[in-house]
């Protein structure tokens, strides 16, 4: 089947097979949010990004191998609703950037700071500090040897535009500055955008909106 990235709340994951790296994408909760459980195809570890809600469908989708680790992307309450509970069941370390770990009430093993690496198996993704959304949102970006790059983005960029910076001109010069520099000056079109809601998208895609994002300030 191919990876379309269109997934609904209650409704079947889609996984998007890459040589290294499985990606497997589920919405849940009244938010519909996604969670992504990342598995490298070497070592079967796996490494679940934003526990967002619902610890029973993500616990199913993890399966038995259990996980070594969640990234939370931020600390927006959507985003960690079912991270007590998954911790719990796995005992799997947390992840989150250093300046969102104090919102979120689950204690944070590993601090991530821009350009730290994040592994999952003999897979390494690197943290993007993105500032705006949240203070310490962190994207993840994987650049696959064999393809072209994915990035984790939680909410920080979506199809259309950029996160929510709520109505502040300098939180959204921020935001657009660091995903501008971070993510669209160092990355290629073909790069694959996993959002923390709705549908996926790339780069490509979205590039040439970037004038009208500044323009209409969010």
């Amino acid at each position: 089947m191919t990876y379309s990235g269109d997934v609904t709340v209650g409704g079947p994951a889609d996984v998007h097979e890459l040589k290294d790296l499985m990606i497997t994408k589920v919405a849940v909760g009244p938010m519909d949010n996604n969670a992504y459980l990342l598995r490298c195809r070497a070592t079967d570890e796996q490494l679940l990004i934003d526990a967002a809600n619902d610890a029973d469908a993500l616990l199913g989708t993890i399966g038995d191998d259990g996980i070594a680790s969640v990234v939370t992307t931020h600390r927006h309450g959507d985003h960690w609703q079912a991270l007590a509970e998954v911790v719990a069941a796995t005992g799997a370390r947390t992840h989150a950037g250093r300046y969102d770990a104090e919102g979120i009430p689950v204690p944070t093993d590993v601090l991530l700071d821009d350009g730290d690496t994040v592994r999952v198996g003999r897979v390494e993704l690197t943290a993007r500090h993105l500032v705006g959304h949240t203070p310490g949102s962190v994207a993840l970006v994987y650049d696959d040897p064999h393809g072209h790059p994915h990035v984790f983005t939680g909410d920080c960029l979506f199809p259309g535009g950029v996160g929510s910076t709520f109505k502040d001109p300098k939180a959204f010069e921020s935001l657009i500055h660091d995903v501008e520099t971070k993510i669209f000056d160092v990355l290629p079109d073909e790069t694959w955008v996993y959002p923390g809601h709705g549908r996926d998208t790339t780069l490509g895609a979205e590039r040439p909106q970037l004038p009208e994002w500044h323009a209409r300030g969010w």
